[in-house]
């Protein structure tokens, strides 16, 4: 029963390698009509046209907007928060959600027992309870669920009236604010987005509620019709993964993604530590001559393990070309990808094996050449702030950096 409990919690996914049989030895392009359809039959993620979807960066960029469309909700509000704390950011969201609940909106809200467990013993649960709201917490950790404790729910969704989105890396907690270029004030990617691609994320929503509290959700209040009415010209879809025993939607996504880039791949991500498979993948795609580009949190990082882990495979990538930048301004937060300026990503989902193998994730997938090209624009700005890894430096760190790193490592399955 331990080893099985210890496997339980150390598997990794079994994609190796992506193969193409055909007219061509290569996965469409991403500026391939097949592309989308391709993605959607591995991720099961739906692909509509007549999406708006709008970058929201930073706190600064997020919660003015955010707390506006709460305020103006008529008929519904679902919240589903990863992480949770004390603090300014928790009771806006309080006092706004309890408003709405006691002016008549049903306000649903699921939170992660253990993402949001500092927020527990606060008077935030009671508050929106009193005012009639309804709140689940998502996989309780205790003796009897302990099999379950290491699958998370990282999911962050926020619908209002069944038509406007939220999604991204942003939690309730106070470094979340500010312009993400202050210490303390974390770099965070979000999106706001209106159409079809809505009704997605509100069944992801749905599916965390029911799994919480029992309920399973539906109805016109919380998908009217006019969810699935064009509003604007973007085709995109929300991912909703989910942990599986063998291959998962969320790897069969990034190793699609990384195969089917042709000129740049960038990629923008907290906790950047690449199993061996997806380590090849990026090397392979370097050495067909996309421009690889990584983009990871540096010293500033909220978690040194993932830190240490992840740059013990600098050297290995470096070597094979691929560009490694730590941001210095503050923590980087952000979950993004960009192929070719033309496919782009952002939400929740973190380069490492916890969210490939064990956690709900959700990430907003856009198909459209100008909104690339806005992510490629906010990478570049990025980069500007960041320090590049140069080979020749990164060989001369001290004998302590390395076995920090060694160490590390050997944690990536868990991490």
């Amino acid at each position: 029963m331990v080893i099985i409990g210890i496997l339980t919690v150390t598997h990794a996914t079994p994609v190796r390698t992506v193969i193409s049989a055909g007219n061509t030895d290569r996965p469409p392009a991403v500026g391939d009509s097949l592309f989308a359809q391709v993605m959607e039959l591995y991720t099961g993620t739906h692909f509509s046209s007549g999406n708006e979807v709008t970058l929201c960066l930073n706190g600064d960029g997020t919660y003015p907007q955010l707390w506006k469309d709460l305020s103006s909700a008529k008929q519904t509000i679902t919240v589903q928060m990863y992480y949770s704390e004390p603090g300014e950011v928790a009771r806006e969201m309080r006092d706004i959600l309890a408003e709405r609940a006691r002016a008549g909106v049903r306000v649903l809200v699921v939170l992660d027992a253990f993402g949001s467990g500092p927020i527990m013993k606060t008077g935030f649960v009671d508050t929106l309870r009193a005012a009639g709201a309804h709140v689940g917490w998502l996989r309780p950790i205790d003796w009897s669920t302990l099999n379950r404790a290491a699958t998370r729910s990282h999911v962050r969704a926020i619908v209002i009236d069944g038509r406007i989105g939220y999604t991204g890396g942003f939690g309730l907690a106070d470094y979340w604010l500010g312009d993400g270029h202050h210490p303390h004030q974390w770099r965070e990617t979000n999106v706001r987005f209106e159409g079809p691609a809505v009704a997605a994320l509100q069944a992801a929503f749905a599916s965390a509620y029911a799994e919480a509290t029992g309920v399973l959700i539906t109805g016109d209040r919380f998908f009217p019709p006019a969810i699935f009415e064009p509003v604007g010209d973007k085709v995109a879809g929300l991912m909703h993964t989910t942990p599986e025993v063998g291959s998962t939607s969320a790897e069969r996504f990034l190793a699609l993604t990384i195969d089917a880039a042709r000129k740049t791949l960038y990629i923008t991500n907290s906790y950047f530590i690449p199993d061996p498979q997806f380590r090849v993948m990026l090397m392979q795609a370097e050495k067909r001559g996309v421009d690889v580009r990584v983009i990871t949190t540096g010293d500033m990082s909220d978690i040194g393990t993932t830190l240490y882990a992840g740059r013990a495979y600098y050297d290995e990538l470096l070597r094979a070309g691929v560009r490694i930048f730590e941001f210095k301004p503050t923590m980087m937060h952000s979950k993004t990808i960009v192929a070719d300026g033309d496919w782009s990503s952002v939400g929740s989902m973190n380069f490492d094996n916890r969210s490939m193998a064990f956690n709900d994730e959700a990430n907003l997938n856009v198909l459209n050449p100008k909104f690339g090209a806005q992510m490629d624009s906010v990478f570049l700005d990025d980069e500007s702030h960041s320090k590049e890894i140069r080979l020749s430096d990164w060989e001369n760190r001290s004998l302590y950096q390395r076995a920090l790193e060694w160490g590390a490592s050997k944690l990536w399955r868990v991490l």
